[in-house]
Order: C-alpha cells, then structure tokens, then sequence
C-alpha cells in the first residue's frame, strides 16, 4: 500500500534506520522480487490479515469480517510468504507479521509454510528478542491488548538454514 509505505518513512527516519529500503510488491510475479531472488538477509511480511488484533480501537471491525473473508485473507497470506522467502538468502532471515489474534492467520499459515519449505526453521522469538533486552515467552511472539496494553500482534521468524 502506497499510503501505508508513505507512513513508514518518517518512522524509519526516527529510527535512525538508513538500510532499509521498503517497496510496493505488486504480486508474486513482480520484477522486484525477481531481481532480489536469494540475496537479502532480512525480510519482513507485514499481511495484510483482518485486523482483529485492533478490536480495541475499532470495534465496529468484527462487524465487517467473515469466515469466507478470512480464509480468502490466509490464502493470500500464504502467497504472499512464499514469494518472499525467495527473497532470504541461506543464513537469512524472514518475519512473518500480522495484527490479528487468528490462529488461522498466524500459526497455521507458518506451519503450512514450514512443511512446504523444509529449508527454513521457526527460530524461538524469545531468544531472538532476549538478545535486545526483550522479555517474552515462547515461539512465536504474540502481543495481546489485555495483557501488553498494545493492540493484538503476532510473529514469527523464520530463519533459512545455511
């Protein structure tokens, strides 16, 4: 999304970030994931999911999401996985991300992906957080609005063997 990418400049600039270089994927078959098959050491898959996990901020949400548009959302989301870890290059790293509480959209879109791509492996996000300071427990990271005070977020790392 070009408004969501035009939001993320000012964010990286306060992050003091100056080798990240985001763009807009068309779809699987874009030029740009082509063009960077196997050569990046970091990616990030922001979905696109249902939102579920800002409930809190919008409420009228669970009113404009469905069954059917769920799993429309985790077949794109599994796309969309795939295609990027194309990009990972062996020792790399991918995170999947999405804010919603799902498990349809969260653990079972990774273990699909991870019995398809036997050359990638869920790295604990506790002992990748630890590492900066970050005390969480378990796998994947999953932060919920009644227990972290954020709105509901999930990740995964995924980490491509060498």
């Amino acid at each position: 999304s070009d408004k969501r990418l035009a939001k993320l400049k000012p964010r990286l600039a306060r992050s003091g970030l100056s080798n990240v270089h985001p763009a807009r994927i068309e779809h699987e078959r874009d030029t740009k994931i082509k063009r960077l098959a196997g050569k990046a050491d970091r990616v990030l898959v922001d979905a696109p999911c249902s939102g579920l996990g800002t409930l809190r901020r919008n409420p009228d949400l669970k009113w404009r999401q469905s069954e059917a548009a769920v799993a429309e959302l985790t077949v794109k989301q599994a796309a969309i996985l795939a295609s990027a870890a194309t990009l990972v290059r062996p020792g790399g790293r991918l995170v999947y991300a999405t804010c919603s509480l799902l498990a349809a959209e969260n653990d079972a879109v990774v273990e699909a992906f991870l019995a398809s791509h036997p050359q990638f492996v869920l790295t604990p996000a506790s002992a990748v957080l630890a590492r900066h300071g970050i005390d969480v427990a378990g796998d994947t990271l999953r932060l919920l609005p009644h227990v972290h005070n954020t709105d509901g977020f999930f990740a995964a790392v995924l980490d491509r063997k060498a």
